[in-house]
């Protein structure tokens, strides 16, 4: 930490640098530029403002440190009550700096695209999707971020056969990405006469909202459909053929989206998802060519890999990438997962950092 902490001028010097070429005409008139050099400065001012905490929690210590061994009494007293807090405010910084200084994903800062759908379990899956999806709407209310409903599929008892929605925000993607895999369920249904604890399961994929420089499509690679929207059971809820489906010739991508009334808005909202699922498709194919390093992460990418699990009887939930167990179930299924994605993002960061060091 103390080798990292050296490079504060180098990252003071970088934050003037962007600050002058933020004021160059060239970069005023250029919209994309001007976002990508802010999201660069609020991160440098970040780090700057962490190292400072980090550097203040250590110099707190080494003074209790030295008044818990000099002569007054009263204030080796005091130092030996304060010493536990300052030591923990030294290792807090510590983590928020790691975190910080860890190689991003440049795609974090970006608006997230996210796909539930239910798996193996019948009915039962499809209303822990349900809950799923609550989960992340409580969750994205208490983070200020904005939900956007794409397309949706329900059956007949009120679950989830799909939803797919976008969530808009700052590093929307970077903090929901870690709920990409399968989550599995362990409860017993509600239509269970004989109380016997069924296993289901939900499968989650995070995608980065893509933007139009990311995907070139050409309109000859496209076969678009309309058909008239459906509901639970597949009975017809439109009258008109609004409900729109697109397929990506290339690659054999296909979405589709029928909750608007509008055919045009329809098509738009499936338009965004075949970018980013195109986009993904792309990401996916670099992930392969570095494999390798990426064993040494935590997996966001594998989407057949069961990353946690829900445990109703016990009312605990364990993520098995980083073997972690909480028994605050009731509080998780409300939207409190905000501890379980910082546990994610700590390993990661550690493991990214040493992936790091280990090159240098």
């Amino acid at each position: 930490m103390i080798d990292l902490l050296r490079n504060k001028s180098q990252l003071a010097d970088r934050l003037e640098e962007i600050n002058r070429e933020l004021m160059d005409p060239k970069v005023l008139g250029d919209a994309r530029e001007m976002k990508r050099l802010g999201r660069e400065r609020n991160r440098l001012d970040a780090i700057l403002e962490a190292m400072n905490v980090h550097g203040r929690a250590l110099e707190n210590v080494e003074e209790l440190d030295e008044a818990l061994q000099g002569d007054d009494a009263e204030l080796a007293e005091m130092a030996e009550l304060e010493l536990p807090e300052a030591r923990e405010a030294v290792e807090t910084s510590e983590q928020e700096l790691k975190l910080l200084l860890t190689p991003r994903d440049p795609a974090d800062d970006r608006n997230a695209i996210v796909e539930i759908r239910a798996g193996a379990g019948g009915d039962e899956a499809t209303l822990f999707a349900r809950d799923l999806f609550r989960m992340y709407l409580k969750f994205a209310e208490t983070q200020g971020f904005k939900i956007e409903e794409m397309d949706s599929s329900q059956n007949e008892i009120g679950g989830l056969k799909e939803m797919i929605f976008a969530v808009h925000g700052e590093e929307a993607y970077g903090t929901f990405k870690f709920e990409s895999g399968v989550h599995r369920v362990q409860r017993v249904p509600a239509t269970e006469a004989q109380g016997r604890i069924h296993t289901s399961a939900v499968s989650v994929a995070v995608l980065p909202e893509a933007e139009e420089v990311d995907v070139d499509i050409e309109e000859k690679d496209l076969k678009i459909d309309v058909f008239r929207s459906s509901g639970p059971g597949g009975q017809s809820v439109n009258t008109t053929d609004s409900a729109v489906r697109i397929k990506h010739l290339p690659t054999g991508i296909v979405v589709q989206c029928q909750d608007e009334r509008s055919q045009l808005k329809n098509k738009n909202k499936a338009m965004k998802i075949l970018m980013a699922r195109l986009l993904d498709h792309e990401r996916q194919k670099k992930d392969e060519e570095t494999a390798a390093a990426r064993r040494s992460m935590v997996s966001t990418g594998d989407r057949s890999a069961k990353v946690r699990t829900y445990n109703f009887p016990q009312g605990r939930v364990t993520d098995h990438r980083i073997n972690l167990t909480l028994y605050n179930l009731p509080v998780t299924m409300e939207g409190d997962i905000l501890p379980l994605i910082q546990a994610l993002r700590l390993a990661d960061s550690e493991a990214r950092l040493a992936a790091e060091v280990s090159k240098a």
